[in-house]
């Protein structure tokens, strides 16, 4: 069952960064291997770090060529498809925050599954989430958004955090996802639409 549940988390998340990433390649102007390229390792980096770091072999989409041909399918769909969003990098947002949230919350329910502890189960829930976004503006030459003057890293956070706190309480299975989405994409969705932030270092001249 936890394996089960943690393939429907993986599928949802790479399907919405792929196309995340597919979209910053049609803003790029990319051609379509380009679309291919970005869109493959934004739907997959996370992940990928996220089990070589659990020594989880082999990795997910190794034993599964299935995710890398669905990145690949959707890849080329935007690619033909990027211009009837009206505004690109607004869904990007949108459908980052979505990924975001799915990939908090499995990879911190994957690294449960494999025995680990409950601060490690976290970070690997950020690693699989933001791991992918980092990867996608590196190449497309974005300004990454983890660097975002909104809430972000924050919301994957909350979402992993949300998930290991009621898992260890002895919820549900499927309460603890649907909350932990709720929790993640709630909060991202705040920041994206009302512009909530938290306090940011502001540098100030040394007391001595």
């Amino acid at each position: 069952m936890f394996e089960s549940s943690i393939i429907v988390l993986d599928w949802l998340g790479i399907v919405v960064f792929t196309i995340s990433g597919a979209l910053v390649a049609s803003r790029n102007q990319m051609d379509v291997i380009g679309f291919v390229l970005l869109g493959t390792v934004t739907g997959i980096g996370g992940g990928t770090i996220r089990d070589l770091l659990l020594d989880a072999h082999p990795v997910f989409w190794i034993e599964r060529p299935q995710y890398l041909g669905v990145c690949i399918a959707v890849a080329i769909i935007v690619f033909f498809t990027a211009h009837f969003a009206a505004s690109r990098y607004r869904m990007i947002l949108w459908l980052d925050a979505i990924g975001l949230t799915l990939f908090a919350t499995g990879g911190a329910e994957k690294a449960m599954a494999l025995g680990e502890g409950g601060l490690v189960a976290v970070t690997m829930g950020v690693i699989t989430a933001c791991f992918g976004g980092i990867i996608r503006d590196v190449i497309g030459r974005e300004n990454s958004i983890i660097f975002s003057h909104e809430i972000y890293v924050t919301a994957a956070v909350l979402a992993a955090l949300t998930y290991v706190g009621l898992h260890a309480l002895g919820a549900p299975r499927e309460l603890s996802i649907a909350l932990a989405f709720a929790a993640g994409f709630g909060l991202r969705a705040g920041a994206l639409a009302l512009g909530w932030s938290l306090p940011r270092y502001k540098p100030r001249p040394p007391d001595f």
